[in-house]
């Protein structure tokens, strides 16, 4: 089992900043691979960035502006987003997968024009 909390959310306006953060406790040795996804008010849960092994991957809206970086020393993931847009409105949940995925009970973001 793993646990996720995330912090971070808050309300912003465009173009400013905010950073996400991801706790990860308890069978944290068998992740292999952390995220975070967004689900903005009546659409699916759509994924922002991924990191494995350093390796990092972004959705194609949130690239050069959003960051994700992982301390392992902290089990903690982060999401640096700058440049915020008003499309980045939504609730923010942390995902570890081991040999299923687990979520964090979400954050939200709220981004004013």
């Amino acid at each position: 089992q793993v646990q996720l909390v995330e912090s971070g959310g808050g309300s912003v306006q465009a173009g400013g900043s905010l950073r996400l953060s991801c706790a990860a406790s308890g069978s944290i040795f068998n992740i292999n691979r952390m995220g975070w996804y967004r689900q903005a008010p009546g659409k699916q849960r759509d994924l922002v960035a991924t990191i494995r092994l350093g390796s990092t991957n972004y959705a194609d809206s949130v690239k050069g502006r959003f960051t994700i970086s992982r301390d392992n020393a902290k089990n903690t993931v982060y999401l640096q987003m700058n440049s915020l847009k008003p499309e980045d409105t939504g609730v923010y949940y942390c995902n570890a997968v081991t040999d299923r995925p687990y979520w964090g009970q979400g954050t939200q973001v709220t981004v004013s024009s």
